[in-house]
């Protein structure tokens, strides 16, 4: 979700240093030798039915939290969502007003790809249309806009872009990133994306609060992929993989934490025909009354 204006910021109070640089210049350095490399899985011997890795968590327990508690105010969910689905790509998104007067340049963590066939994405907007911040309004008004994926080279770039700045006032400057021009969109890709997405919009919901009736909480954004972008050195010759070392993508987690990849597994789905030739593993696949598998 792109940063909410200062005062939704400061109720939020997702920064939980009172001095955040003093705080980062006691933790070690970004290390820029990391290099992407693939690993085994956490248990490359695990079987069907033997369960989680670790066995211990099973028996630690649970707290219910209801969203709707009498007290809980909607902030909380906000913030414990966040910091639980994670890690969330971020939607980094360039519009241009309808005049053509300005542009605005926003990184959203309330992001995704739904489909395909058509190529579909999702944005999440906080507040209604009737008070649409610029990347809202500029998208409805104008029905384009573009998706830059962010990397870990301009990641503090990206960011700067979440500042609240008067409507009007272009984030592109502020960020010193390079405009690249589109195709079939007018709202520039972002150069040093190295997967852009030229969209337009499908179709907008907006979402009606329960903490506050009446209240309009959010809008969701349906876009469609009209054209991809993607440097040279990240794709296949067949122009359908692209490479995730080149890539370098980054992850939203809780609060101002992100994340990067530069680690991972493969683990191939299991083929139920095949899987179940083993006795063991059929045994597993009968099913019991109520739906569920022995």
């Amino acid at each position: 979700m792109a940063a909410p204006k200062l005062d939704a910021e400061a109720a939020i109070q997702r920064n939980p240093h009172p001095d955040f640089k003093k705080v980062e210049a006691s933790r070690p350095p970004f290390n820029q030798n990391s290099q992407f490399h693939f690993t085994q899985t956490p248990k490359p011997d695990w079987t069907p039915g033997t369960g989680a890795n670790d066995s211990n968590n099973f028996s630690k327990s649970h707290r219910e939290i209801d969203p709707y508690a009498e007290g809980r105010p909607a902030v909380h969910n906000y913030k414990l969502l966040i910091s639980g689905i994670t890690p969330r790509p971020i939607g980094f998104v360039s519009t241009v007003s309808e005049d053509g007067k300005s542009t605005n340049l926003a990184p959203f963590s309330y992001f995704n790809l739904i489909n395909h066939d058509p190529p579909l994405f999702i944005l999440g907007f906080s507040g209604g249309l009737d008070a649409a911040k610029d990347t809202l309004a500029n998208l409805v008004a104008t029905k384009e806009c573009t998706l830059n994926i962010i990397s870990e080279e301009y990641i503090e770039a990206a960011n700067y872009c979440s500042i609240n700045a008067p409507a009007g006032i272009s984030e592109w400057p502020l960020s010193g990133l390079h405009p690249a021009k589109s195709t079939v969109v007018k709202p520039d890709r972002v150069k040093e994306a190295v997967l852009s997405i030229e969209a337009q919009l499908v179709d907008t919901k907006e979402w009606e609060s329960k903490a506050t009736p009446g209240k309009k909480s959010g809008t969701l954004g349906i876009v469609e992929g009209l054209r991809f972008w993607v440097r040279e050195d990240a794709i296949d010759k067949e122009g359908v993989l692209i490479d995730p070392a080149v890539l370098k993508p980054i992850g939203r987690l809780g609060g101002i934490t992100y994340g990067r990849v530069t680690e991972a597994f493969e683990l191939p789905r299991p083929v139920y025909d095949e899987a179940t030739q083993d006795p063991e593993v059929a045994k597993l696949a009968k099913p019991s009354s109520d739906g569920q598998l022995e």
